[in-house]
Parts: structure tokens; C-alpha cells; sequence
């Protein structure tokens, strides 16, 4: 296998995420910053994306006696952000969106892991 690193790769939807990345890179101490490359091995590893509206807790009994058309009260207000979830972590907050027909999430606010 060679080492050429003249391999293009896709573009990044934003440009300051190759930054973001070299930063961090020089945060934990790093020499030489990491680049897209470095991540290409993973680019096609699926992942479980969930957008949770709101939640509730009902009892068994409760649950039970649901029929077409009830209405489950979620702990949210209208117009308060979502939750985005990446393979159960939580990573951002949105909003819901139409987009042909169907729903969708814009991102608000990206949600940065504690470094402890």
C-alpha cells in the first residue's frame, strides 16, 4: 500500500470543520494537525441519528387505555429546540422543518463533549 496523500477526498460541508479539527489537535498537544484524511476510514460507517421531540412517562395501565386519536403531553413547549441524538449521545439541538413532504431537522445549536 502506498503512502501518497494525494488521494482527493469529498469537500466538508463547512470549511471550519477542518479547523476545528487542527485545533483540537494542537489542544490535546498534538504536533501535526489532522486533516480529512485521517478520517476517511470512517466516512462510511453508519450511524443511528434519532431527532426526540419530547418525552413522557406513563404507566402501564395508562399506556393501555390509549385509542386513535389521543394525546400523549410531552415534557416540551412549542417552538423549544430538539434534541438531536448520534448513536444515543447527544450532539445538538434543532428544529423541525418541512422539506417535501417530509420532516426534517435543522441544527441550532451543535453540543461540544465535556473535557474533563
Amino acid at each position: 500500500m502506498s503512502a501518497d496523500k494525494s488521494m482527493p477526498l469529498p469537500e466538508l460541508d463547512q470549511g471550519d470543520d477542518l479547523a476545528l479539527v487542527e485545533q483540537d489537535k494542537r489542544a490535546e498537544g498534538g504536533s501535526e494537525p489532522r486533516a480529512a484524511a485521517d478520517l476517511e476510514a470512517v466516512f462510511d460507517v453508519p450511524v443511528a441519528v434519532s431527532a426526540v421531540l419530547g418525552r413522557a412517562r406513563l404507566e402501564v395501565q395508562q399506556l393501555m387505555r390509549l385509542k386513535p386519536g389521543a394525546v400523549i403531553e410531552l415534557d416540551r413547549k412549542i417552538g423549544e429546540a430538539i434534541d438531536i441524538y448520534v448513536n444515543d449521545r447527544l450532539v445538538a439541538r434543532g428544529e423541525v422543518v418541512l422539506v417535501e413532504e417530509k420532516l426534517g431537522v435543522t441544527m441550532t445549536e451543535i453540543i461540544k463533549p465535556d473535557r474533563a
